[in-house]
């Protein structure tokens, strides 16, 4: 299988996985990227037997309407089953890279509603330490010179990511060429700089099951 064959995959064995527990007032949480987009075309099959998603961006929520699956806002669902989306990396210890697609505070906020957090994945995505794949961290405008004086002083190397804006209205900077050991610790670190909104580590609230693709099928990962 070739990389899109292998996102496919995962996402077709993330619907069957729910579909059973899936009722008529379920809401699920859907995340935003191209391993998403296969996972919302493989829904789309079983939409009547749930009563629609939350999306974690605005991309998401209108390939969601165009599936006719009804989008939530988050403040009118208590709880989230389930929270599908994909991930720029993942480590043995089911931390999370994300935030390539800029869609990283709405995904974090939609994550920690859910119960479950199932990541969709292809092997490329699997490594030993995190940070090969540029960390996001979202930032306020105004605060865009002081967070990059904040995160030059890490080990690591920030990135204006020119012409992107966040659905929040943000700006992102991508730290480049670091090495997470503590990705729970450094997670907190970046929140705790003035001006940054988060960051794209998943590390304290991390995946429950990791779905990933290879050549050879789906694999299905747990923590011990």
């Amino acid at each position: 299988m070739n990389q899109d064959e292998m996102k496919r995959a995962v996402a077709i064995a993330a619907v069957d996985m729910i579909r059973p527990r899936l009722e008529k007032e379920t809401v699920i949480g859907v995340g935003t990227g191209s391993t998403a987009n296969f996972f919302i075309d493989a829904l789309a099959r079983c939409r009547d037997e749930f009563a629609g998603a939350v999306a974690s961006s605005e991309a998401t929520a209108a390939r969601l309407r165009q599936h006719d699956i009804e989008v939530f806002d988050l403040n009118s669902v208590s709880q989230l089953e389930f929270y599908i989306d994909g991930a720029d990396e993942f480590d043995p210890y089911f931390n999370l890279i994300k935030g390539g697609g800029a869609a990283l505070t709405r995904e974090k906020i939609v994550a920690a509603v859910a119960k479950t957090f199932i990541c969709i994945v292809d092997e490329s995505k699997q490594v030993d330490v995190l940070g090969s794949f540029p960390l996001p961290v979202e930032v306020i405008p105004m605060a865009r010179s002081y967070v990059g004086r904040q995160l030059a002083g890490l080990e690591g190397q920030p990135v204006y990511r020119d012409g992107v804006v966040t659905d929040n209205g943000n700006i992102i900077i991508d730290l480049h060429d670091v090495d997470i050991l503590d990705p729970k610790a450094f997670e907190r670190h970046l929140n705790n700089i003035v001006g940054v909104v988060t960051n794209g580590l998943f590390a304290n609230r991390g995946a429950d099951v990791i779905l990933m693709g290879t050549p050879q099928g789906v694999v299905t990962l747990k923590p011990d």
